[in-house]
Formats: C-alpha cells, sequence, structure tokens
C-alpha cells in the first residue's frame, strides 16, 4: 500500500482508463522533494502572509465600496437603469467561479493559479477605473469578480503551504479580521474618495493597482511550494479531472438563480415569465450538477466523500446560515439608522463599527485561544449561541432606541460572529488531505457568498411586503413609492402629521427583516452542535484515508494512527506538527 514505486500516466491518448487510474494513484503519493518541505519563517513568512492579507483586503473591500459610488456612477454615464449590475456584476462571477478555481488548485501550480486571479483582480479593477461607458464598467467589474474568486480560494491554499495546520487558526482568525475591517471601511472609503473632487469615485478602483502589483510581486518571488504530483500529469488528463460537464452545468445555474433573485419582486413581478424562467434553468442545471458528481465521482468538483466527512456536511451548512445572517444584518441595520434614526449614509456604516470591531477581536483572539487548546469546535458552539443572543436582542430594535443598546447588541452580535467566522475552513484543513483543502475551502466560500447573495434578496422583499402591509392605511402611500424611494426619501413622501406613523411602520418591517436573520442565526448552531470534536494539533488525514472514506473502508482511529507512523518511512507523512520550532514534520501533499 505505501511502497515507493509509483505509476506514470500514459501520454497515449487511447489509454484514457490508465491515465485516469494513474492520476488517482499519484494524488495520493508525495514525491520526495516534497516530504522534505519546508515552511517559511521570519520576514519571509511575515512578507507572504501580507500578501494574502493584502489581496483578502482589497477583494472583500471591493465587494461594498461601490455603494456609496453608484450615485456619482450614475451621473457620469447617466445609467440609473443599469445600478443593479454594478453590484451583481461581481458578485455573480464571483459566487460562479469558487468551485471552479478549487480545482484549478488541486491541479495546477499554486503561485501561478493565484498569481493569475491577482492579475485579473487588477485588470477589472483598472477597466473600472478607465471606464468610458457603463458597459465598459460592468464588465470590469464581472472581471474583478473572476479574481476575487480565486483569490478567495487561493488565500487558504497559501497560508495552508505557508503555516503548519496547528498554528493556522491564529492566522486565519488575522485574516476573518481582515474580511470584517474591509468589509465595513468599503462604504466610508468609497464615500471618500467619492466626495473628493480631485480623486473621484474612480480611485476607488485604481487604489488596488499598487497594493495589488505588491501583493502579486511577493508571490512571485517568495512563496515556495514543492512540485505535486497533480501538476505533473499531462495537460489532457489535467483538463479531464475539471469536471467540464459539471462546471458547464454550474456556472448557468448560479448565474440564473442569482438573476432571478436579483430582479424578483424589484424589477420584475416574482410571477413574471421570466423570473420563472430564470429560477426553473436554475434548478434544472442545479439538479444536473448533482448528478454529475454523484455519478462521475473521479472527476467532481465536489468529489462525494467530501460530502461524507460530517464535518464538512456541518460546515457547509453552518457556513451557508452564518453567510446569509450575516448579509441581512450588515446590510439592513444601516437602513435602519438611516430610515429610523435619519443619519446619512456615511454616518450609518460608522454607527456599524461595533459589530466590525468586536469581529476583529473575537477573531484574532479566537484564533490564540484555538492554537494554544486546538479544538475549535467549543468555540464555534459558543460563537453561534452568543451571535443568536445579539440577534435577538437587533430585533428589538425601536424608535427611541439609544446608543448604549444599539452598540452592546452589536457587539453581542459581532463577538459571537467572530467566534464562529473561520471554524468551517479549519474544519476543511484539519480533516481533508492537504490535496483537497483547496476544494473544501472553495466549498465554504461559494456556500456563503451564495447564502448572502440569496437572503439579502429575500429580506429585501420582506421588508417590501411588510411595508406594503404596514403602510397600505397611511393616507398618501401607493406601491409605487417603495419601488423608486430610498431608505430616507420614501419617510419625506409623507406629511409630518403621519412621519410617525410611517417610522413606526418602518421600524416594525425591519424588525420582521431581523428576525429572519436571527432564525438563521438559531440554525447556525445545529450546524455547530453537528461539527465534530478535531484539533488541529493532530494533522489533517492522508489521501489514502480519504479514499477509504469513499470506498467505506476507513479505518478505525487508532488503526489510522498506526499507518500514519509506517508511512512516515514511506512515500506519506502525517500532516504537519513538528517536532520542534525549527523542524516541521512533512505535510501530507505538497
Amino acid at each position: 500500500m505505501f511502497g515507493r514505486a509509483k505509476k506514470q500516466v500514459s501520454p497515449d491518448a487511447d489509454k484514457s482508463q490508465e491515465s485516469q487510474d494513474d492520476i488517482n494513484n499519484n494524488t495520493s503519493e508525495l514525491t520526495p522533494a516534497q516530504t522534505n518541505h519546508e515552511y517559511p519563517t521570519g520576514v519571509r513568512l511575515a512578507l507572504v502572509l501580507s500578501s494574502v492579507y493584502i489581496s483578502l483586503f482589497l477583494v472583500s473591500l471591493d465587494r461594498l465600496i461601490v455603494t456609496t459610488a453608484i450615485p456619482s456612477i450614475t451621473n457620469e454615464f447617466n445609467s440609473l437603469p443599469d445600478v443593479g449590475w454594478y453590484g451583481s456584476a461581481y458578485l455573480l462571477t464571483s459566487c460562479a467561479f469558487q468551485l471552479l478555481f478549487g480545482k484549478l488548485y488541486r491541479f495546477y501550480p499554486i503561485r501561478a493559479v493565484y498569481a493569475i486571479s491577482v492579475i485579473l483582480f487588477e485588470i477589472g479593477s483598472a477597466l473600472c477605473g478607465a471606464a468610458p461607458n457603463s458597459f465598459a464598467f460592468i464588465f470590469g467589474r464581472a472581471i474583478q469578480g473572476v479574481g476575487s474568486a480565486g483569490i478567495f480560494a487561493g488565500a487558504i491554499v497559501v497560508i495552508v503551504y505557508a503555516v503548519p495546520l496547528h498554528r493556522r487558526p491564529f492566522w486565519q482568525g488575522m485574516a476573518g479580521a481582515v474580511f470584517g475591517v474591509s468589509s465595513i471601511l468599503g462604504p466610508l472609503v468609497g464615500g471618500a474618495f467619492t466626495s473628493n473632487a480631485n480623486l473621484t469615485w474612480r480611485w476607488c478602483f485604481y487604489i488596488n493597482l499598487p497594493f495589488g502589483g505588491v501583493a502579486l510581486a511577493i508571490i512571485l518571488f517568495l512563496l515556495r511550494i514543492p512540485d505535486r504530483e497533480e501538476t505533473k500529469i499531462p495537460t489532457k488528463a489535467k483538463l479531464s479531472q475539471l469536471d467540464a460537464p459539471g462546471t458547464l452545468a454550474l456556472l448557468p445555474a448560479v448565474v440564473s438563480i442569482l438573476l432571478a433573485l436579483e430582479w424578483g419582486g424589484l424589477t420584475y413581478a416574482w410571477n413574471d415569465r421570466r423570473i420563472i424562467a430564470l429560477l426553473t434553468l436554475g434548478i434544472f442545471l442545479g439538479i444536473i450538477f448533482i448528478l454529475v458528481q454523484a455519478f462521475m465521482p473521479k472527476t467532481a468538483t465536489i468529489p462525494p466523500r467530501i460530502f461524507k466527512q460530517r464535518s464538512i456536511l456541518a460546515g457547509f451548512f453552518s457556513t451557508i446560515v452564518l453567510g446569509s445572517q450575516l448579509m441581512i444584518f450588515v446590510y439592513f441595520l444601516p437602513i435602519w439608522f438611516q430610515a429610523i434614526q435619519g443619519v446619512s449614509a456615511v454616518n450609518s456604516g460608522i454607527r456599524l463599527l461595533p459589530t466590525t470591531l468586536a469581529v476583529v477581536v473575537a477573531s484574532i483572539s479566537n484564533g490564540l485561544f484555538i492554537t494554544k487548546i486546538g479544538y475549535y469546535t467549543p468555540t464555534m458552539i459558543a460563537g453561534t449561541a452568543i451571535c443568536t443572543i445579539g440577534g435577538g436582542l437587533l430585533t428589538t430594535l425601536q424608535l427611541d432606541t439609544g446608543m448604549p443598546k444599539w452598540v452592546g447588541y452589536q457587539v453581542l452580535y459581532g463577538f459571537g460572529q467572530g467566534l464562529c467566522f473561520q471554524a468551517p475552513n479549519l474544519a476543511a484543513q484539519t480533516v481533508l488531505p492537504k490535496a483537497e483543502v483547496s476544494i473544501g475551502a472553495s466549498l465554504m466560500f461559494f456556500s456563503q457568498i451564495l447564502g448572502g447573495a440569496i437572503f439579502i434578496s429575500v429580506g429585501q422583499n420582506v421588508l417590501n411586503n411588510q411595508l406594503l402591509q404596514r403602510l397600505a392605511g397611511v393616507p398618501g402611500f401607493s406601491p409605487a413609492l417603495i419601488q423608486s424611494g430610498g431608505a430616507t426619501s420614501l419617510i419625506n413622501s409623507f406629511g409630518p402629521e403621519n412621519r410617525h406613523d410611517v417610522l413606526v411602520a418602518y421600524n416594525e418591517s425591519l424588525r420582521t427583516v431581523f428576525r429572519v436573520g436571527l432564525i438563521l442565526a438559531a440554525l447556525s448552531v445545529i450546524g455547530a452542535v453537528c461539527m465534530e470534536w478535531r484539533s488541529v494539533k493532530k494533522g489533517a488525514p492522508d489521501a489514502k484515508a480519504a479514499e477509504d472514506v469513499e470506498k467505506g473502508t476507513a479505518d478505525t482511529a487508532d488503526s489510522k494512527s498506526d499507518r500514519e507512523t509506517l508511512a512516515a518511512g514511506s512515500t506519506h507523512q502525517v500532516d504537519e506538527k513538528p517536532a520542534s520550532a525549527s523542524a516541521h514534520r512533512p505535510s501530507l501533499d505538497k
């Protein structure tokens, strides 16, 4: 089982079955070079991780930086009907290409794929900044989204090869902090550039170029990842592993569903034939994708054995509901500040800082804690519980709720979110062989983005329906006011004598939206409880163990430990706990 001899993939195109068998054998073995892999240390490690954080900061910033720049962009391009595309073009491609990048990172050199992702993001940023018209701007946003998909998945993969597993929680906690900070700074930075006559909104995108260039240079010159067997197989064999049938079904499925959710109830009625057609097509192609994964497991984008891991299934569910409820609160709390408390868009972003700061503190603290004890499940359970309590308190907001309460509620909610933010990705790194971590990480990011996109639309439709019901009896109300008005313009459409009633109706409508977030937060507790208690100090399984899981012949923990010990003298190595601070035990699958 653990012999040193390795099969070679036949270059003969007529021996496709032999090639497939060789791929499966090769992907579970290591070369001698791989067993001597050493993690970067000192300045080199600091620079590599800095490049990862810079990349993550930029792609996270760009998700929301456009929100405060939209008025200026539409004024310059005379493109008010295109407003929805300025955000959704980025989201659509980022979500649609997420899982594909998981496969690309497995079968192609990690440094090259990550560098191409950064380059795509930079090209998209340059196109947006220099866009002469609305179409060019939307096209640039779509290119940015493709690059961001590769950066999100690649960031985790780079961390995997830069830091041993038992030390990763802290550095991933830092990544979570970067993500939280950039998500809140996006609208603020966008507003600052837009309001500056010398810079204009175009610098929201030009700013990415120098920082992205620095990150790219560091990755190209300092990131060293040993050759993996998957990268050595012939190009034709690699392409056969990219799951063309599944990808061709998944990409249009995601685009169709997200477009239906983007337009449904706002641009078109839910019973409009266009929305029905998009939903039907998306669901049909989604079913096709699932069938392809089930009946073609050797080339599947998401190998079925991955979902047989309890932690992956629980993490996938948790990430969907965590991402969904986070977007509910982050998206609609600023609306509450603007509509109910009457503050500006920029000030509403500032008032969301308690959530951000709490996420940052909790994420970093949790990373240190997990690094110390090894287990991520306890803090995930605690985090989802605290998050649920905080979300419940946010549903109690009233017209006269003072600063101490809305700050305290946000701190509680954000702290809980920070405690459970990184657990699903750590689970993927702990229970999967290193060769499949990119797939697991992509799966988690995909579910987070998709869940957030779906429930922003759900929240918007809940808000619209609630406003229609609660404002129906107010003199001067017309349903058209909801479709055409913003958060404050709707309230200002009524006379002073009706203002209080309108505010009460708006507040109750937003509280109903927050209850949707509360339900999702409560569901996240279920996912956390179902997570296995696995320690990052004990290392990830080898590729052979993953194959045994798929075949239903997995060994007991003791026998796996024995096998790993035997493997240490052959070609397999136990991931990743070092024997000392200066000597790392070789990883499974470099």
